[in-house]
């Protein structure tokens, strides 16, 4: 997370915040493995309100039902935060612009729990609140990556949404272990395609089965040892059966129309070194080496022949992690 003290983004912000989209699992590396991509919400806290008092407007994405605090995930997450820390509730005007597209596994909900966790943690501190047996001092990068993870239910969306970059992340429901792994060659993108389908975290969870045969537990194991391996010591050429997945992946793609046959067409094209579905999908991610345009036709065109009209995006798997500016309003006189 990157910090700035300035004049806001814009002008009248106490703070502005920026977090990217992110992707979880890249196939194999399921709840434990995710990557920031370069495309970003930003949010904006326009006014200090009285305590337990919330304004949201809200542009682009779900702004017919954000705008109501009482179901914007960012308001949920400060509040949650708050009572987690023991410090007063400061209602606040909030203003937030969504690009990252909804419900489609591109982390917009860890952008919010990122979002919601920061403001708590700058509004705390411009208070003077300690919180509960805490010394007076800015909560530390694992304390806070520790209650967004508390709070998402796992790190493999919030670490890289608050980090940037790829993480490996792990969490017992008690600690978190993480470790950033290096970044992509700059010749490496990240083409994503988004069909018009949305695909609830709830429903692509309850489509799991209970238990997993032991010999695909054994083959996952091996193949997200091989991802992390590959990405660490960048050996590319392992990136496509490093992906490779036998837990998740079967079961959800048969929740979107062409889920069956997607990845397999993707795989076929050289430009591609490895592809999954992003998070609990329905976007699918491919990662690329050279030109991007063979394989966004073959992504797009896939979900065209069965009826879904879908965009895609070109992005750096590389970008930065939470970006938190600070108007020197924010401090009062």
């Amino acid at each position: 997370m990157k910090q700035v003290n300035g004049n806001g983004r814009r002008k009248g912000a106490l703070l502005s915040i920026r977090v990217p989209a992110t992707s979880a699992n890249l196939g194999s590396g399921f709840d434990a493995l995710g990557m920031a991509l370069s495309l970003y919400n930003l949010f904006r806290v326009d006014a200090v309100l009285p305590e337990g008092e919330f304004a949201v407007e809200v542009a682009g994405e779900g702004a017919r039902e954000l705008h109501d605090p009482e179901k914007n995930l960012v308001v949920a997450s400060y509040k949650q935060a708050c009572e987690r820390w023991g410090v007063s509730q400061t209602g606040f005007s909030l203003h937030c612009h969504n690009v990252i597209p909804l419900a489609r596994g591109l982390g917009s909900s860890a952008g919010a729990v990122v979002a919601g966790v920061l403001i708590a943690d700058a509004l705390a501190w411009q208070r003077g609140e300690r919180g509960r047996n805490e010394k007076r001092e800015p909560k530390s990068e694992k304390e806070l990556l520790s209650l967004m993870t508390e709070l998402e239910g796992h790190p493999d969306n919030v670490a890289p949404c608050f980090l940037g970059g790829m993480v490996v992340g792990s969490w017992d429901g008690k600690d978190l272990r993480y470790v950033r792994l290096p970044a992509l060659p700059s010749d490496v993108l990240a083409v994503v395609a988004v069909p018009d389908v949305r695909v609830k975290t709830s429903d692509a969870r309850e489509a799991l089965p209970d238990r997993v045969d032991f010999h695909d537990a054994v083959f996952n194991l091996g193949r997200a040892a091989l991802l992390t391996a590959a990405w660490a010591t960048g050996q590319w050429e392992h990136l496509a059966w490093g992906m490779d997945d036998r837990l998740h992946q079967a079961y959800r793609a048969k929740l979107f129309p062409g889920g069956d046959v997607i990845m397999d067409r993707v795989r076929m094209n050289p430009e591609c070194i490895g592809v999954s579905i992003s998070g609990s999908g329905p976007s699918v991610i491919a990662l690329v080496r050279g030109r991007p345009r063979r394989v966004a036709e073959t992504l797009c065109s896939t979900f065209s022949e069965y009826g879904v009209r879908s965009q895609f995006f070109v992005l750096d798997g590389n970008a930065s992690g939470a970006e938190i500016e600070v108007s020197m309003d924010f401090w009062g006189d």
